[in-house]
């Protein structure tokens, strides 16, 4: 069997393009997809794709590693995020060929079903156009986490802090707390909540202001509290907050991961399948983590295949705790995909169709094809102008 060729299909998701990868092989009907979604960067990684063909077109596409080693050292510098994506996303691909050719899920390849159901956890109105409430109004924002939980979730991820630099304002402290506890309040003991930092703090003392009036609500955890890459600051925080800490969503290679486990920095590492080298990365991401007694809650607010790519991973992961997700989050989130997907009660429940089992209806997705992206980060502006993190 030989890869023949590698294709890509766009449809545009209001604040990113969704890239679907499809590996073609010399097998009659016998294809794969993958997701190479990465906000803002879609042209760059359209021609990635296409200058690691030349690694991967005639290759064998059941030999994953080899593959995946061809378009890594090959390439001499290091891939980066973008290269990570494109990557990955054939990485995907060559799953869902070698699970299809043996007619079995993904899951079973990767060691079998370690659980029956995954827990997942989406953002507030999922699916949903328009524009969120703002954190300014806790009551809005209360009544839209009410009604997210209400979908049929009994876990939810929030923004409670502000766009913040190097110090963190009392009046913004105080606030927090009051939005935190009034959150908590509303939906009781029985949601989990975690809330995003987006690395948006620069110093640990600033984090620190923020995570300690969070702390009461018991939040499963906080992600992001500072900016990823530097794992000793991580441990330096973890220690002096008294709340369980995640990051990841931005590495991509074992050797970050292993940092952030061999300081124990955080309890959740949170890789993305679509950028840490696919399933391939992840594993091994997981396996660190799991030596160093930490859980993974993979990161992923993209479109129908990195869902699915998850989905299988959680399956076999025996120290995986939650999924994000973001199925629906445009109105035709099921109109360009047939998806393995089935959400019950909160829980992904364990497909069982060869390979990742879904399938892209090309026609449909041409409807919705590339846009240039709104851009929320450019809101990240201090009040005297200073750019802060998103």
């Amino acid at each position: 069997m030989k890869i023949t060729a590698i294709e890509t299909v766009l449809v545009n998701a209001i604040h990113r393009n969704w890239i679907f990868v499809k590996v073609l092989t010399d097998q009659p009907g016998l294809y794969g997809w993958g997701e190479a979604t990465l906000e803002w960067k879609t042209r760059a990684v359209l021609g990635t794709i296409e200058d690691l063909s030349p690694f991967v077109v005639g290759e064998d596409p059941r030999n994953i590693s080899h593959i995946l080693a061809r378009m890594s050292r090959f390439s001499f510098w290091p891939l980066g995020s973008i290269g990570m994506t494109a990557a990955s996303a054939i990485e995907q691909a060559l799953w869902d060929i070698k699970a299809k050719d043996l007619g079995v899920p993904v899951w079973q390849l990767l060691g079998g079903k370690v659980r029956d159901k995954v827990r997942v956890y989406t953002h507030p109105h999922m699916g949903k156009r328009k524009k969120p409430a703002s954190n300014r109004d806790i009551p809005a924002f209360c009544d839209m986490v009410e009604e997210t939980i209400a979908l049929g979730y009994n876990a939810i991820k929030l923004g409670f802090v502000p766009y913040t630099g190097y110090d963190a304002p009392l009046e913004e402290v105080l606030h927090t707390e009051k939005l935190a506890a009034a959150v908590r309040e509303r939906v009781g003991t029985s949601v989990d909540i975690m809330t995003d930092f987006h690395g948006r703090p620069d110093t640990i003392d600033a984090a620190k202001a923020y995570i300690d009036v969070i702390a009461p609500i018991k939040p499963l955890f906080v992600e992001e509290p500072i900016q990823p890459g530097d794992a000793h600051a991580m441990a330096d925080l973890a220690r002096r907050v008294d709340c369980p800490l995640a990051t990841g969503e931005r590495l991509f290679m074992p050797r970050e991961f292993a940092d952030i486990a061999e300081t124990r920095a955080v309890a959740y590492v949170q890789p993305d399948l679509c950028h840490c080298g696919g399933l391939t990365g992840g594993q091994k991401i997981a396996a660190i983590a799991e030596a160093s007694h930490m859980g993974v809650a993979p990161h992923n607010p993209m479109g129908p295949v990195a869902g699915a790519v998850a989905l299988h991973f959680d399956v076999a992961t025996p120290n995986f705790v939650i999924q994000e997700e973001a199925t629906g989050i445009v109105p035709w989130f099921d109109e360009v995909v047939d998806s393995p997907i089935v959400r019950k009660d909160g829980y992904w429940q364990v497909p069982e169709a060869p390979g990742f089992g879904l399938e892209i209806n090309e026609k449909a997705a041409a409807k919705y094809p590339f846009a240039p992206e709104q851009i929320p980060a450019t809101e990240a502006v201090l009040a005297d102008g200073t750019i802060a993190n998103w």
